[in-house]
């Protein structure tokens, strides 16, 4: 008996993607509506004007992202700079 019947498992995913993506594809990574895939549904859009019409399933940036109105960029939280302590404004007598 063959053993790559009995693999129930996702295949891996596939890291060695030669060709460059579009710069809608680009875009649609860096979207904060983005939603990674799972469970076998994949990447698609959450925005509530874009996933009535695009879906999870059929989902191609090209068409909906390179010019998305709804488009924002995912922002990473910055650390806020350290404030120096504050200074001893009472004057001791």
């Amino acid at each position: 008996m063959d053993s790559s019947f009995s693999n129930n498992g996702p295949p891996p995913p596939d890291n060695t993607r030669s060709e460059p993506l579009s710069p809608a594809a680009e875009r649609f990574q860096s979207c904060r509506w983005r939603k990674a895939a799972e469970n076998g549904t994949p990447d698609h859009c959450t925005h509530r004007d874009v996933l009535p019409m695009a879906g999870t399933a059929g989902f191609v940036p090209e068409s909906w992202c390179a010019d998305c109105s709804f488009y924002k960029a995912k922002r990473m939280p910055r650390k806020k700079p350290e404030e120096p302590p504050p200074s001893d404004t009472w004057h001791r007598w």
